[in-house]
């Protein structure tokens, strides 16, 4: 997991999703922010760095808790 992905990172990200219609998600390898990405996705591609590592913020939540 990449260090810029903190709980405090993710809660935002949860509040935000909760509260408009963006739907946040996060690279593991390279921590770059995603828009779009649904909350239990797992493995897609980073736009960033190409790696299948683009999680969804809630089911990163769940791997960090």
């Amino acid at each position: 997991m990449h260090k810029s992905i903190t709980r405090a990172v993710l809660e935002e990200a949860i509040q935000r999703r909760n509260s408009s219609l963006d739907n946040p998600g996060f690279c593991k390898s390279c921590g770059h922010e995603h828009e779009g990405v649904e909350p239990d996705a797992e493995g897609y591609e980073c736009e960033s760095c190409g790696e299948p590592q683009v999680y969804g913020a809630e089911e990163l939540y769940l791997q960090i808790a």
